[in-house]
């Protein structure tokens, strides 16, 4: 058995030889990394800081819909009037505890033009299908929504798939379509200030937004760190060659549609408001976080071009360097505490080793970029929270109590620690189990697809992330909100008057 004294001369000696140069390189990096996201998270912070100024300045002057939009004028019925149509695709898989919820929010939008909603499943086995359809019948006087089965697809990603079968049915005279996933809240006034944008900048290409989780008390649900806006007509002519390329073998909608822009210089947007609650599930645990985050890391070993190629060969490089360089500075501060504790302890010095606390001072700098980083973290969680609750009166108020942010800290070390591992395994796995369907890559793109049964042991039973049942477990509409039925007086306003 090792003796105390053994365990203590190695520990001694690995602190003293993470006081090497090469070694305060290391500790210093991870420094520099921790406050290049806290200075990330400021500019996020000022910028929707900003935005939430904007707003309260407008309510003090007499709009008491800023949350809606800037002028109080554009909601005068002429100016309702001439809003383009919108067409509003969500791709479904699965019902869990945030659905009906979620679904409500992007469904009761108060955008006043004219919109459809197309909710697509694979089929009518899957569980959102009835809990949706029974929600459409519940507001079927305030809401165009209709469900649309698609099929199984066969050459690109069920989502993907289910969205373009959504753009084929889409109206004729969309002018823009919006793709929803369905497991964020949206804004009563989301879609208008999306359309507004578009409508300011025809340049636009691809109008996107960003996810606030809501962690649910779990450790993993704090691992977890999601739409778009774009013009009908790119779909309907192919532009660019979007729909080839989400069609043919496309895995990942968001990579593959960047990939495009990028290569045809497009401009991708992403206003200040855009942001949107995204409730985490309350049982999420770290198998199905780490199914999460194989998704995330695979999505880099598809590619439309060459060049998108060695673009994501280059992320996926740096990405994996910095995500360890930002852990490793904590295993070694661990080592140096842990030597400066049992030096302190000991009676006795041991013979052959000559031991200082210098690595104590690299341990206090690491401490100090930690906390600038985590602060601007909550500073931009705290600013992302109150805007949320600006920009959506009518809903339940969200705080910062479900945040523990010991927890966040550790996750951020999890998740860090795991990414490259879980890079390099969907590298040489070229194959992702995604809900029950398992693509396989080939030359970046899907060339095959297998679906696990139901009834098969292995087959999953929720989805990573929402807690969504895959199989079996139906859901039902609760009553309506009020903003359900702010909705439908708002769309009884819009109909032509009729005159005797």
């Amino acid at each position: 058995m090792v003796s105390l004294d053994s365990l203590d001369f190695a520990l001694f000696r690995l602190s003293t030889d993470f006081c090497f140069p090469f070694a305060i390189f290391v500790q210093a990096q991870g420094c520099l990394i921790s406050l290049a996201l806290a200075f990330g998270w400021a500019c996020a912070a000022f910028v929707r800081n900003r935005e939430i100024n904007r707003i309260k300045k407008s309510m003090r002057n007499g709009n008491n819909y800023a949350f809606l939009c800037q002028d109080i004028n554009e909601l005068e019925h002429s100016n309702q009037a001439g809003l383009p149509k919108v067409t509003v695709i969500m791709p479904l898989k699965g019902f869990g505890e945030h659905n009906l919820h979620n679904w409500k929010t992007q469904l009761t939008s108060l955008y006043g033009g004219p919109q459809e909603y197309l909710l697509v499943v694979e089929s009518t086995e899957d569980p959102a299908y009835n809990a949706v359809a029974k929600l459409i019948e519940e507001l079927e006087d305030s809401v165009k929504a209709r469900v649309i089965v698609a099929g199984l697809s066969t050459t690109c990603s069920q989502k993907i798939h289910n969205q373009l079968v959504g753009v084929e049915t889409m109206h004729k005279d969309s002018k823009y379509v919006l793709f929803l996933d369905d497991d964020v809240r949206l804004h009563p006034g989301s879609i208008g200030a999306l359309v507004r944008e578009m409508e300011k900048n025809p340049e636009i290409f691809i109008q996107t937004g960003y996810p606030l989780d809501l962690p649910s008390g779990s450790l993993g649900s704090y691992c977890i760190y999601e739409y778009h806006m774009m013009h009908s007509e790119d779909f309907r002519q192919d532009n660019c060659g979007i729909v080839s390329a989400l069609r043919d073998g496309g895995y990942s909608d968001d990579m593959t549609l960047a990939a495009i822009a990028g290569a045809h210089k497009k401009l991708i947007s992403s206003p200040a408001v855009a942001v949107y609650p995204h409730p985490l599930a309350s049982d999420l645990n770290f198998g199905r976080y780490w199914n999460y985050l194989r998704k995330q890391t695979f999505v880099l070993e598809s590619y439309v071009t060459k060049v998108n190629q060695v673009m994501n060969r280059a992320l996926f490089a740096v990405h994996c360097y910095l995500s360890w360089g930002f852990v490793a500075p904590y295993c070694m501060a661990v080592i140096h505490v842990a030597a400066a504790l049992r030096f302190r302890a000991r009676e006795y010095s041991l013979e052959g080793i000559n031991y200082t606390s210098g690595g104590l001072t690299m341990v206090w700098l690491l401490a100090t970029c930690t906390l600038i980083s985590l602060f601007s973290m909550w500073n931009l969680t705290r600013i992302e929270v109150l805007l949320c609750n600006i920009l959506s009166p009518e809903a339940p108020r969200l705080s910062l109590t479900s945040y523990n942010w010991f927890k966040v800290f550790i996750a951020m070390l999890v998740g860090n620690f795991l990414y490259p591992i879980s890079a390099v395994r969907s590298h040489f796995t070229q194959s992702i189990n995604w809900s029950g369907i398992i693509y396989h890559l080939k030359d970046g793109k899907i060339n095959k697809i297998d679906r696990i049964p139901k009834r098969q042991d292995v087959a999953p039973v929720f989805t990573d992330l929402g807690g969504k049942h895959l199989y079996g477990k139906k859901g039902m509409p609760t009553k309506v909100s009020f903003l359900s039925s702010m909705n439908k007086r708002l769309f009884q306003w819009r109909q032509p008057k009729k005159f005797e």
